[in-house]
């Protein structure tokens, strides 16, 4: 069922979470292990979790030698061909403790717009979730182009929770929540819920992201949280330290109100 309220997130079947560069890598790499507690909690419960996990170029780049996110395509792509093995490895090595194994999933744009590749991604979706097998999402940045990628993994986690047909959306960051302006400035204040439709007038929004390794902002994640909430997925934004809170229900962090009826991947209407 999908949530309707934060006090009904405990009963969500099926949640996306996603977590951002800047919350996994660098400094922040300690992060891993208490996400990964607080995922393997709510697997615990029966619910079945998919992670979609940025940070596959900034985990590489100290060991390219390099102290900044690269411009050009192809070391992007060098980049982050060595960190996504890094960053599979650190989440399986937490993960190892709860008897959770993770099956990686690498997406183009491309994946999800042709309708064999769609098709064939949501059924190898479905069948690691059956198999009680956590998916880790990303986008093949070693393969994607400028001119074909999703821009940010906000998108992209969006679109999965649409593919999967989840009930909840998580979108973690290094702000606890979405305000009506930059956090840091004088005045700025939590937006805790976003009626279905509410076109946030006044707001103002932030585009950038955070610690020069990441793509996505506030900007990012308020559209990639009313794509999935007009697919019918309920979506939390909130910060990656909270997440254990998130899932357990508490009245932290933006909630996104989702359109009913909720829709599968296939646009087969279904009852909230």
């Amino acid at each position: 069922m999908t949530p309707s309220s934060r006090a009904d997130i405990p009963a969500a079947t099926r949640i996306v979470v996603k977590v951002g560069s800047s919350s996994i890598s660098g400094d922040n790499a300690g992060q891993i292990s208490p996400l990964v507690d607080a995922l393997a909690a709510a697997h615990a419960r029966g619910a079945e979790v998919v992670l979609v996990s940025s940070g596959a170029i900034a985990t590489g780049m100290p060991y390219l030698n390099l102290a900044e996110r690269p411009n050009d395509l192809a070391t992007q792509q060098a980049a982050a061909s060595v960190g996504q093995n890094l960053l599979i490895f650190r989440y399986q090595d937490a993960l190892r403790r709860y008897g959770i194994v993770a099956g990686q999933v690498l997406l183009t744009a491309g994946d999800l717009e042709n309708a064999t590749h769609r098709s064939n991604a949501q059924r190898a979706m479905e069948r690691l979730l059956g198999l009680r097998i956590l998916p880790i999402v990303n986008e093949n940045d070693t393969v994607a182009t400028h001119e074909i990628r999703f821009g940010d993994n906000d998108r992209l986690a969006a679109l999965v929770a649409e593919l999967v047909g989840a009930e909840l959306l998580v979108l973690l960051s290094d702000v606890d929540a979405l305000y009506t302006k930059p956090p840091h400035l004088p005045g700025a204040e939590r937006i805790a819920h976003v009626p279905h439709g509410d076109p946030l007038a006044g707001i103002e929004i932030g585009t950038t992201g955070s610690a020069g390794v990441g793509t996505g902002g506030a900007e990012t994640k308020v559209s990639a949280a009313r794509i999935a909430a007009a697919g019918g997925t309920a979506v939390l934004i909130t910060a990656t330290p909270l997440v254990a809170d998130a899932l357990e229900g508490r009245e932290i962090g933006t909630w996104f109100e989702p359109a009913d009826p909720r829709h599968t991947a296939d646009g087969t209407a279904l009852l909230a």
